[in-house]
């Protein structure tokens, strides 16, 4: 792990913590003095970012790269709760109460995150009643999702499961070809199974089922080419 204060030539500071979701409504000038708040880390691919059951006093925010946060079962398996990539943020539980980290949260790649101690975001929120709105927005959606996966788990085919979780990736991967939409999967096929409760196997082969109905292209192992989304969306409902 590499930590320093933010120092970011190409922009300045102001456009990293500008993509930010939360910080959106600020003026310039308040911007500037969220900026002057934060500090960064940068972490490489498999690097523990936070531990469960260890104090997180920061507010994090992914600046670039990919975190997946998760719980160890008592099985011994893995369960992936979220997949934050650039603009996401976490830990802002212990900002308002005294909690220990209820997660891990490992890089998936290469990932820079920009965070901010509890002490001068709670300051921040004093000052920017908007903020605290903005992440009371975004706590709802992933409360949304978490019952939604829930149900899915527990009402929903596989191939509603398979269908939901690329329909999100989409939603924050995908980008626009003349085939369809080419999203970069965050996951593993062993991890989007830890992610909707299936096996690797399952997946795979529901994946294979989904290309050779012509809805989606496998490209490489990496890679998804969802060709007819709205056959796709089809498969959740």
């Amino acid at each position: 792990m590499i930590s320093s204060k933010c120092n970011c030539d190409r922009c300045q500071h102001e456009v990293c913590a500008r993509r930010v979701p939360i910080f959106s409504t600020l003026s310039i000038e308040e911007l500037q003095k969220v900026v002057n708040l934060i500090y960064r880390r940068s972490y490489i691919k498999g690097e523990l970012i936070v531990i469960e059951g260890s104090n997180l006093d920061s507010l994090i925010i992914i600046n670039s790269g990919q975190v997946k946060a998760y719980r160890d079962t008592q099985d011994g398996k893995e369960q992936i709760l979220y997949v934050f990539s650039e603009g996401d943020f976490f830990g802002e539980k212990n900002l308002i109460i005294n909690q220990a980290a209820t997660y891990n949260v490992e890089a998936l790649e290469e990932t820079n995150i920009c965070a901010i101690r509890k002490e001068d975001f709670q300051k921040l929120l004093t000052e920017h009643p908007s903020i605290g709105l903005k992440i009371m927005e975004e706590l709802c959606n992933r409360l949304d999702r978490l019952e939604k996966t829930i149900e899915g788990m527990g009402s929903k085919d596989v191939e509603a499961r398979l269908g939901m979780v690329l329909l999100e990736f989409a939603r924050k991967h995908g980008k626009e070809s003349g085939e369809g939409i080419l999203v970069e999967l965050p996951l593993s096929r062993e991890g989007i199974a830890s992610y909707i409760g299936l096996t690797r196997e399952t997946v795979s082969r529901k994946m294979t089922l989904l290309q050779n109905q012509g809805i989606i292209e496998m490209v490489g192992n990496k890679k998804v080419l969802i060709k007819n989304i709205k056959l796709l969306e089809q498969t959740v409902q």
